[in-house]
C-alpha cells in the first residue's frame, strides 16, 4: 500500500491545492496523512478548534486516513523553525511516506515558504519522492506534473472546500473555476484537444525528486510523482 504525506502550513491549504489528487489516492487504495503545522490560531489565547473541525470534515469527504496538527502560531513560522523541524521528524518517522507533497518554496506567504524549506530538508532524508503543489501565492511556479481530474473528482474537491465556512475572505467556488482552466496557460491547445473527454480540470505540481527502479513495471512501482488521468 502506498503511503502519502501532505504537509501544509494552514487549514484548507491541502484541499485548495490538491483536493482532487488526495481523493484520487484514496480511491486507488493509498494511505493518506495530512499534517497541518498550525490550527489556524495566532497564539494560545486564540482558539483554532473551528478550523481544525473544518479540516477533519473535509478530510473525511476526501478519504484522508489521518489528519493531524502542530501548534505553530499562524504567521509566525520563521521564528519557530526549530519546533517545525522537530515536529516534522516525528511525523515522518510515524508515517514513513513513499511520497511527500508540500508548498512550492517560492511563495509570497512566509508560512508557506518556511514550510516548504523545512519539509524539503526532512523529506530528502526520510522519503523517496517529493512534489511541490502550487498555492495561490506561489511565485515563478513552473509545473512539471499536470494531474488531470474528472468531474467526479472536481465535485469531491468542491464539497471539501465548502467545509471551510469560517474562511469568508475566500470564495471557495473560485478554486473550482481555477482547477477547470489551470492547465491551459501551460499546455498548447492542440495537446489539450487530445485529452480524454473526462479530463476536464487540473492540479499543478512541480516534481522535486522521483526515484524509479529498473525492472519494476511503471504501474506497479511505489513511485507516483508521475501523472495520469484520474478515476472518479
Amino acid at each position: 500500500m502506498k503511503t502519502v504525506l501532505v504537509v501544509v502550513a494552514h487549514p484548507d491549504d491541502a484541499e485548495i491545492s490538491m483536493g482532487m489528487r488526495i481523493r484520487w489516492y484514496a480511491l486507488n487504495g493509498a494511505r493518506i496523512r495530512v499534517h497541518c503545522l498550525t490550527t489556524g490560531s495566532r497564539g494560545p489565547d486564540e482558539p483554532g478548534s473551528v478550523r481544525q473541525e473544518e479540516c477533519l470534515d473535509a478530510g473525511r469527504l476526501l478519504g484522508v486516513d489521518k489528519y493531524t496538527f502542530s501548534s505553530i502560531p499562524d504567521t509566525r513560522f520563521v521564528e519557530h523553525r526549530g519546533r517545525i523541524n522537530a515536529d516534522l521528524f516525528t511525523v515522518f518517522h510515524e508515517t514513513r511516506p513513499d511520497i511527500v507533497y508540500t508548498h512550492y518554496p517560492r511563495d509570497q506567504h512566509l508560512d508557506h515558504s518556511t514550510t516548504a524549506d523545512e519539509v524539503t530538508t526532512v523529506a530528502l532524508r526520510e522519503a523517496r519522492d517529493l512534489c511541490y503543489f502550487r498555492s495561490p501565492y506561489s511565485t515563478g511556479f513552473e509545473p512539471t506534473l499536470f494531474f488531470m481530474g474528472t468531474p467526479g473528482l472536481l465535485d469531491a474537491k468542491t464539497r471539501a472546500l465548502k467545509c471551510f465556512a469560517s474562511q469568508r475572505q475566500l470564495d471557495m467556488d473560485v478554486f473550482r473555476k481555477i482547477a477547470e482552466v489551470a492547465h491551459r496557460q501551460h499546455i498548447h491547445h492542440r495537446v489539450v484537444e487530445r485529452f480524454p473527454q473526462e479530463a476536464t480540470s487540473a492540479e499543478l505540481f512541480h516534481v522535486a525528486r522521483r526515484i524509479e527502479f529498473a525492472g519494476v513495471p511503471a504501474m506497479d512501482s511505489q513511485s507516483d510523482c508521475g501523472g495520469s488521468t484520474a478515476n472518479s
